[in-house]
Parts: structure tokens; sequence; C-alpha cells
């Protein structure tokens, strides 16, 4: 069963990815910050990160760049609601930094699904 490490700071977003990714047979992880999903990534690496980009403390841009850093071979998918700017903003500067797949919120469980199965197989 591969393993998701899913990083937003926001409750509702966490529950909903784990809700579609736990149906879908994978085991979920989360996180809701970068820093906090650095330290669970190096004790425990998964099979893929879907990161949200704007947080506190440690936002996505920062945790991909340092995950990147760290593991080359981590797989990321970025998503974003963008916050006070528009995602499109954000969202291709997460795909210069290694990220698979990026998503603007809201997005659907089908979108998400097939981003996560498009970046494992990959």
């Amino acid at each position: 069963m591969p393993r998701v490490l899913v990083i937003d700071d926001d409750e509702q977003v966490r529950a909903l990815l784990y809700e579609i990714l736990d149906r879908a047979g994978f085991e979920v992880i989360e996180a809701t910050n970068g820093g906090e999903a650095l330290q669970l990534y190096r004790t425990r690496p998964t099979d893929l990160v879907i990161t949200d980009l704007i947080m506190p403390e440690k936002e996505g841009v920062e945790t991909i760049l340092e995950l990147r850093r760290e593991f080359p071979q981590a797989r990321v998918i970025a998503i974003s609601g963008g916050g006070r700017n528009n995602p499109r903003d954000y969202l291709p500067i997460a795909r210069q930094l290694g990220a698979r797949h990026t998503l603007a919120k809201p997005f659907s469980r089908q979108e998400i699904l097939d981003a996560v199965r498009d970046t494992l197989a990959a």
C-alpha cells in the first residue's frame, strides 16, 4: 500500500484528502506545516508528498526545495488556493522546483486521484 504524506494547515483540506486517499487504498500521514512534514519524512519517507504552498511556519515552496535537496527522488504534488493571490502565481514555481503535478484548489476527487496515480507511476 503506497504511503502519502499530506501537508496542509487547513484541517478540512487534510481531512478531505485523507478520506479520498484512504478510500482509494493509500496509507495517509498528515502534517500541518512543512517543518513537521520534513521531520516525518526524514524518519520514514513516503512514496508521495502532497503539499499546500501557502502555510505558516514553513510554506510549501520552501518545503519542496528542502525535500528535493535532501531527497532528490521525492515525488511531490503541489496544491494551492493562492491565499490573497491567484494560485496560478505559485503553482508554476512549484513545478519548476520539482513538483510533478500542481492543482489549484478546489480540485475534484478525480483530479487528485489522477495526479496521485500518475505521479506514483512515473
